[in-house]
């Protein structure tokens, strides 16, 4: 039966161990955002020895472009929902080592990534698609943004978050994914069609 938590960041490996599919998260604590662009400057600030703008030890990288208007000197968040996760599939080992615990979008992440997942305890945690008003009522402020010069999507975004959710665990620290096995479904169901 699935299980609802309330978790805090940053987090730490018993907090994603005890996580399985189906389980409900929310997140209260920094929540940072990164897309493609940012996944490859980070990568890049690696290669070359620099030192990043935040850590990610423990934290939770959203997969996601917000929408946000400056007011003064404070950026206000209008909305903020998932962006599509495969794309970040070749940077999953190096988001690992980095010590992100959880990561959130939609579609989930293959084979390459689930692996991290184990070897790192992380968790992918589904944000529930076209609900990004939802989703931005729980994002308290707007606490730095770094790299706008890539454009608002793919900015990397901090944002304090409570209550964060609601985030469905759909890839776990255990090798379980939902997304294979709904695949593996449909092959086994065709396979049994056309056989």
């Amino acid at each position: 039966m699935a299980e609802t938590y309330f978790l805090n960041i940053p987090l730490g490996d018993s907090d994603v161990e005890k996580l399985k599919p189906g389980d409900i998260v929310y997140l209260t604590g920094l929540v940072y955002t990164s897309r493609d662009m940012g996944h490859l400057r980070i990568s890049n600030l690696l290669k070359e020895g620099k030192p990043l703008p935040v850590s990610f030890k423990g934290g939770a990288v959203f997969h996601a472009g917000p929408v946000a208007a400056k007011r003064g000197d404070k950026w206000e968040l209008s909305v903020i929902g998932p962006t599509t996760s495969i794309r970040m599939e070749p940077y999953a080992q190096m988001v690992g080592e980095l010590g992100v615990k959880a990561i959130i979008g939609k579609g989930g992440m293959a084979q390459e990534s689930l692996n991290s997942y184990n070897k790192y305890k992380q968790v992918y945690l589904q944000a529930p698609p076209g609900c990004a008003v939802k989703l931005s009522a729980a994002v308290k402020e707007i606490k730095e943004v770094h790299w706008l010069d890539m454009g608002m999507p793919e900015a990397l975004w901090v944002l304090d978050v409570e209550k964060f959710g609601p985030l469905i665990v759909t890839m776990d620290s255990n090798n379980i994914s939902v997304y294979q096995q709904i695949k593996d479904s449909a092959y086994q169901t065709l396979n049994e069609m056309y056989s």
